[in-house]
């Protein structure tokens, strides 16, 4: 599969997160051609600040693999992720990290800093973005609107 395919299915985590009345954030990851870790926006749901798409799918993928690196990994998420996401990514040694659309408020992956290719860290990872990115868009701008209008 393409990075694409892949962000669709990160697109449909996204979708279950406005469905719960989350803002629109899903991540998958993928090792050897398999989704091993998925997550959608949770923190309204579970009162955790923590609770951010890429933090649980990187729990998830942590858990099938049995081990806290994710060496081999690529994460796809809707959303350019914010800094504590970012770190996550650099420590949990995700190889590449593709994403949909900049987050111009608090995205750490190029658009407010760049935390996951900072040359001073011991890990960095690959970045692909604009994967899908109308669509990923698309979602939470259709999400605040609805919210305005409430």
């Amino acid at each position: 599969m393409d990075d694409s395919n892949w962000m669709r299915q990160a697109v449909e985590e996204a979708e279950r997160a406005a469905r719960r009345g989350e803002i629109p954030v899903g991540a998958v990851i993928v090792r050897q051609g398999e989704i091993i870790g998925r997550g959608h926006n949770r923190r309204e749901t579970d009162d955790d600040p923590l609770a951010h798409a890429e933090i649980l799918a990187i729990r998830q993928a942590a858990r099938a693999v049995g081990n806290w690196r994710l060496v081999g990994c690529t994460i796809y998420v809707t959303l350019e992720p914010c800094a504590m996401c970012a770190g996550a990514l650099v420590n949990s040694r995700v190889d590449r990290l593709v994403f949909g659309t900049r987050d111009p408020k608090a995205g750490f992956c190029g658009s407010l800093g760049d935390l996951v290719t900072d040359e001073r860290l011991n890990h960095r990872l690959d970045v692909t973005e604009g994967v899908l990115a109308k669509e990923c868009a698309g979602l939470l701008r259709g999400f605040f609107a609805t919210l305005r209008s409430e």
